[in-house]
């Protein structure tokens, strides 16, 4: 299993998590990811993430005029974004805290 099929799931959550921190486009979605050490991840990973949580309606996308080239789309939460976030957060401390038994104990009972 590569670490991209792992964090498959796991990105949606990050992505709330830092839409949540505030107002933000795609670019420094990406960027900010980066700063948390998921350099590896394109903006090809992550643009059909953002189309389908708006589809979801887990995030609110407003069009802003920039002084650096053409308009960019800033992502915010929607409260079902907020709803969505603090179940991956429940549902993370709970798995991360399986594993981390299950690696630190390395499988033996």
């Amino acid at each position: 299993m590569t670490s991209t099929q792992m964090l498959k799931g796991i990105l949606e959550g990050c992505l709330l998590a830092i839409i949540k921190e505030g107002e933000v486009y795609g670019y420094e979605l990406a960027e900010k990811l980066g700063g948390y050490g998921f350099d590896s991840l394109s903006e090809g990973t992550i643009y059909p993430l953002l189309i389908r949580m708006q589809k979801e309606k887990l995030v609110i996308t407003t069009l802003k005029k920039s002084t650096a080239g053409p308009s960019r789309k800033y992502y915010s939460l929607s409260e079902k974004g907020e709803s969505e976030l603090e179940v991956f957060i429940d549902r993370w401390n709970k798995l991360s805290s399986n594993v981390n038994k299950v690696v630190k104990n390395k499988g033996g009972m």
